[in-house]
């Protein structure tokens, strides 16, 4: 299941790249038709210009020999028949701009739709977050704390990688994750911060949420998939989102036990 829908991203992204090619592609081609019409122009120019010294040459030419006359009055002819003959070319490179813009529109806008829907409502279901994405998203946040922040990882030893020695001690931590005191690493663990006077820790058996409430005004939250690296995360500052999840962000706090 989780195959096929990445699989299915995936198409999606390679339908992405086939437009924005396709777009390169006909860009290309109509300045190629824009370069060739500036070039029949110009070579149109030339044998009207042509044709007018000869139409003159004749004109000023009362005792021209008639096999003469005739031979320029064909290459007149010849000229006008070749300038009909770019003018006609002309006329079909301005049809296929103009049909190569239209294409280039349809185009432009099928990747805006796919950009605008497919990117700004996903299926979290596909997306791989991994877990120390997380958590660096964490500890950047964290380091920015200036009086309280609430904590829940899976396990105690998550809490290694949030540097939480580099926080503010002015910043009380409420933290809650997964605790076994018969783990000689969980037990050493619990401890070292609970030998800092900032920090308060509960054991939480969730392990299936990453969370950071920072002074009230900066959510992150995420949830563990059922599969490796499958992550729902949202970050937000608005506090019309924090309103609605303050509780259950101080759910596993609250639900944790002392040790």
């Amino acid at each position: 299941m989780i195959k096929t829908l990445q699989d299915s991203l995936k198409l999606k992204d390679d339908q992405l790249n086939t437009i924005k090619d396709s777009l390169k592609l006909k860009d290309d081609q109509i300045k190629t038709y824009e370069t060739s019409l500036k070039l029949k122009n110009e070579k149109i120019e030339t044998l009207e210009k042509t044709i007018k010294l000869k139409e003159e040459e004749l004109g000023a030419s009362s005792s021209v020999d008639d096999s003469v006359v005739a031979e320029k009055d064909n290459k007149i002819g010849e000229l006008q028949k070749e300038i009909d003959v770019l003018n006609d070319e002309l006329s079909k490179a301005d049809e296929e701009i103009e049909q190569l813009g239209n294409e280039n529109e349809q185009l432009r806008n099928m990747g805006s739709d796919a950009d605008s829907s497919d990117l700004k409502i996903f299926d979290a279901t596909i997306v791989s977050i991994t877990k120390e994405e997380i958590i660096e998203k964490m500890r950047a946040i964290l380091q920015e704390g200036l009086h309280s922040v609430t904590i829940t990882v899976p396990d105690i030893t998550d809490l290694q990688d949030l540097y939480l020695y580099e926080v503010r001690s002015s910043v009380n931590m409420k933290i809650s994750c997964e605790i076994n005191p018969g783990i000689e690493l969980h037990s050493d663990l619990l401890d070292e911060f609970e030998s800092l006077d900032n920090i308060s820790i509960r054991s939480f058996e969730g392990k299936d949420r990453y969370l950071l409430l920072k002074d009230g005004d900066e959510l992150l939250f995420g949830v563990v998939g059922n599969e490796e690296n499958n992550h729902l995360v949202f970050h937000t500052k608005d506090s019309a989102h924090i309103k609605l999840f303050n509780s259950l962000a101080m759910e596993s706090w609250l639900r944790g036990r002392k040790i």
